[in-house]
């Protein structure tokens, strides 16, 4: 089975600004349906759930439809799905409430390949209750993980192992599963909460069919507007029970389960969009059937072959230009790639493809595996990346430009 591209480009009413969009890693752009799903919530009646009358019982069946539509994209129960304005928000109040229950000397193991929204939280954690915050590193050459270090990485003091599923940076696909093995392998302490496994699967979600039981992932967080969704996020548990081990944060004092966590009315429009964003991932593929989670995992992985050749012809065509050089070698990967020019700095290049019509993202190179590997040094880097929507005439593009360089 194949992802019929014209077909999908027809869905995205913003192609048609005549722009080559290979900026998919700052966000892919916005189908038909999800617009038209937001805008027809915001018409509608619709209060915040809880009341008796329809307008409330329109904005409580909404919520819940997020919530399997959530499960159904990562292989989860709904009753897990704890939504919020943003992926990283909901990180941050993840972070303050495991933290509540930590000591002195306590540690969390973050990856240089994660963003700076999976770290900064967690080192504030740890500052907070006089944590250790130790640091996975990269293969400066291959920029992969090797999991093999969370051998020396993890001990009993370990409370939280969070590590990206993919780099939004250089397209780095993890060791998810081995990492977590070795975390599930670690000694519960006396009180608290067993050592969690935390996934940032933000980046890889709109490229990779996406199972929580596989990955082992005990939390996973994603954010809807990495595959063309609203600016919404959502945190899922693979076990729902522990929501109800963790100290409440919510304004209500009879909230239950993913509710617990979750701060102040529900963005109930946005969530209508993000239910169409997930049914629009299951259409990718439209010869995909069976149940939303069939079709999902179809379309994710007809999506995966297509962009494999895709992304194997734009590395294979930046490598063969005079003075490109991209970053990376990893043996898996996400379709996003990162690239430097020689004697010309990343602002340099984005203006020059611009001037032909095409969107490139600019990365200062000053965080995570960039900095180990000296991207600000150089004037940082040029960031691209596939969307569902890409073509070959689109990277086309971005070659042509680049060689009249």
């Amino acid at each position: 089975m194949t992802v019929d591209v014209a077909r999908v480009r027809g869905q995205v009413p913003a192609l048609g600004d005549g722009w080559v969009h290979l900026d998919a890693p700052a966000g892919m752009q916005v189908p038909e349906q999800v617009a038209t799903a937001v805008s027809s919530a915001l018409r509608a009646p619709v209060s915040p759930p809880g009341g008796v009358f329809p307008a409330s019982q329109r904005g409580g069946a909404i919520v819940d439809a997020a919530r399997r539509a959530i499960a159904d994209l990562v292989g989860a129960e709904p009753k897990g799905v704890v939504l919020g304005a943003s992926a990283a928000g909901l990180l941050e109040r993840l972070a303050d409430t495991l933290s509540s229950s930590w000591a002195l000397g306590d540690e969390v193991v973050v990856s240089r390949l994660d963003d700076r929204a999976n770290v900064t939280p967690w080192a504030r954690a740890c500052s907070r209750v006089g944590g250790v915050l130790r640091t996975a590193e990269v293969d400066i050459e291959t920029c992969e993980l090797p999991s093999w270090q969370y051998d020396d990485l993890l001990g009993p003091r370990t409370r939280v192992v969070t590590v990206t599923a993919a780099c939004s940076h250089l397209g780095t696909r993890t060791e998810i599963a081995a990492i977590a093995r070795k975390v599930h392998a670690l000694p519960a302490p006396a009180t608290g909460i067993e050592p969690l496994m935390v996934v940032d699967a933000s980046a890889a979600a709109p490229y990779l069919p996406l199972d929580l039981e596989t990955m082992g992932a005990d939390v996973m967080v994603l954010s809807a507007g990495a595959w063309g969704g609203p600016s919404v996020g959502a945190l899922v548990f693979r076990t729902p029970e522990l929501l109800d081990r963790l100290p409440a944060v919510s304004f209500d004092a009879a909230a239950r389960g993913p509710e617990r966590l979750e701060v102040g009315d529900a963005p109930v429009a946005l969530l209508a969009g993000l239910v169409a964003s997930v049914d629009h991932l299951a259409e990718l593929d439209d010869r995909a059937t069976g149940s939303r989670r069939d079709r999902i995992l179809t379309s994710m992985s007809s999506l995966r072959a297509q962009h494999d050749d895709l992304m194997a012809h734009l590395v294979s065509e930046l490598r063969f230009l005079p003075g490109v050089s991209v970053l990376g070698d990893p043996a898996r990967r996400i379709p996003t790639v990162a690239f430097v020019l020689a004697g010309r700095t990343a602002q340099e290049v984005a203006e020059r493809v611009a001037d032909q019509g095409v969107c490139v993202l600019i990365d200062p190179g000053d965080q995570g595996a960039l900095e180990v590997i000296g991207g600000a040094e150089i004037g940082g880097v040029v960031k691209v990346g596939l969307a569902h929507y890409t073509s070959r005439a689109d990277v086309d593009a971005l070659i042509g430009a680049l060689s009249r360089l």
